[in-house]
């Protein structure tokens, strides 16, 4: 088969070209600029355009399909040639469905942990030697690539972004994969440039639930107000089954997991974490692994690159970054390394970096987000506000929507810098939020501070 990449950089988008190529495909691309390391990785396998921008004259009829990804626009040139040519054209959720409709498809979807327990699952897979396709949103331990593709795998394991699926296609991702197993971990108002009201958000779950095929289950998380209501008020004829946070205890800075076995230490911690593990077991098992091959798994998954990752520790400090910009992923993720080090002073550091993050209306959401932290600070940059063309967001308004008194705040990347390294790291615990890097943070001189 012979497949054009519109817009083949992305994260997502080049994860799929190099599974396609490592199929057997004949695979091009396009794009306008690709950085690392999307880049490094196609010109490894040989996919990397030879030159940067968009060539209609690559379009031609011999090609069997176009992967068109977000970055492209509706008027991009590559694709009006391939319109104009009668072309197949799919979104990459469309042409993930395409090659996966004739095995189990294993849909983890929700506003967070879907990264998280898609991860679990896939590890868990991993160490017990079951070969399962899979699309996972961060890279793995142990894993080369974030997609694979195979004729002959049973199951193919995805995580089911809610965001849209192409400049010319406004579905959510997650609707188009029609899944035979799904879970739902939780829902919280995400993506407000695509969905201005909670209502609306809500709705793109509910349509989820209602994709399950005939005869096909969700497990979903019962701690989760919404997604109960959501699942249990659906009319589609699935078995329901949910799941809640496991019992386990923290010891002198390490989790225990209550298993029928007895304690069980574990890598990961965190409620929201222990909660993804319980999804993530139900999954397993019906995938074919029993409960005591799970554990045994699960006991050495040390989680997904930039979900609560330790990136340093001392004798008497650690560091960690992650992922979480919205606000339950950030007050999750602040509350999990509070009880795990709750005898160090924790400094949490947020970056508001997403267009909703950045909204003065969406602000208000952020509300006790950082309240576990015993020092507080948020970073934004103007530019990044400007960039996105949004009104530009006030000190009094960021602290007003935290109302938290004592909430530090920068707006300029050395000043950021020069606190942070200003700071003195006995007996602390660093986490980084971001999806960005704080205006040009080096994490690997964090790293030297607590030496």
């Amino acid at each position: 088969m012979n497949v054009h990449f519109i817009a083949i950089g992305g994260a997502a988008m080049h994860n799929l070209a190099i599974a396609l190529h490592n199929k057997g495909y004949q695979v091009t691309g396009s794009d306008d600029t690709i950085f690392n390391p999307s880049k490094s990785r196609l010109e490894t396998k040989g996919l990397l355009p030879e030159s940067f921008g968009w060539f209609p004259e690559k379009i031609s009829s011999s090609l069997d399909a176009i992967v068109l990804g977000m970055h492209a626009k509706a008027d991009n040139p590559e694709l009006l040639k391939a319109q104009e040519l009668g072309l197949k054209i799919y979104s990459y959720p469309e042409f993930l469905y395409e090659q996966s409709k004739n095995k189990t498809r294993v849909v983890i979807g929700g506003s967070h942990g879907k990264t998280t327990i898609t991860s679990m699952i896939l590890h868990v897979m991993h160490y017990h030697d079951r070969d399962v396709d899979y699309m996972v949103g961060a890279q793995l331990e142990g894993f080369d690539v974030m997609v694979k593709l195979t004729e002959d795998n049973d199951f193919i394991v995805l995580e089911g972004d809610e965001y849209l699926s192409s400049p010319i296609d406004r579905r959510p991702k997650f609707h188009l994969y029609k899944p035979n197993i799904a879970l739902l971990s939780g829902i919280a108002w995400d993506h407000i440039n695509v969905f201005p009201t909670y209502d609306n958000y809500v709705e793109q779950f509910k349509i989820f639930v209602d994709s399950i095929v005939n005869g096909g289950s969700i497990t979903y998380n019962a701690e989760d107000a919404e997604v109960a209501r959501v699942v249990e008020a659906s009319e589609n004829t699935i078995r329901k089954l949910p799941y809640n946070t496991p019992e386990y205890t923290v010891e002198h800075g390490e989790t225990l997991l209550e298993t029928p076995e007895g304690p069980l230490p574990i890598e990961i911690f965190g409620k929201h974490n222990l909660n993804n593990l319980a999804g993530a077991k139900w999954i397993c098992q019906h995938m074919g692994i029993d409960e005591d091959d799970f554990y045994e798994a699960i006991a050495t998954f040390k989680g997904a690159s930039k979900r609560l990752e330790k990136i340093a520790e001392s004798k008497t400090s650690v560091a960690y970054k992650d992922f979480a910009h919205s606000p339950s992923k950030v007050s999750a993720t602040t509350q999990a390394v509070k009880a795990q080090y709750e005898d160090k002073t924790l400094i949490a550091c947020l970056e508001l970096h997403t267009y909703s993050s950045l909204n003065a209306e969406f602000l208000k959401e952020y509300k006790g987000a950082l309240d576990a932290a015993d020092v507080a600070v948020v970073f934004y940059s103007p530019d990044a506000v400007e960039i996105k063309k949004l009104d530009a967001v006030s000190h009094e308004q960021i602290a007003h929507a935290f109302e938290r008194n004592d909430l530090i705040i920068y707006t300029n990347p050395e000043e950021f810098k020069t606190f942070l390294f200003s700071q003195d790291f006995n007996n602390k615990a660093l986490l980084l939020m971001s999806s960005g890097n704080y205006g040009g943070l080096d994490f690997d001189a964090v790293k030297g501070l607590l030496r």
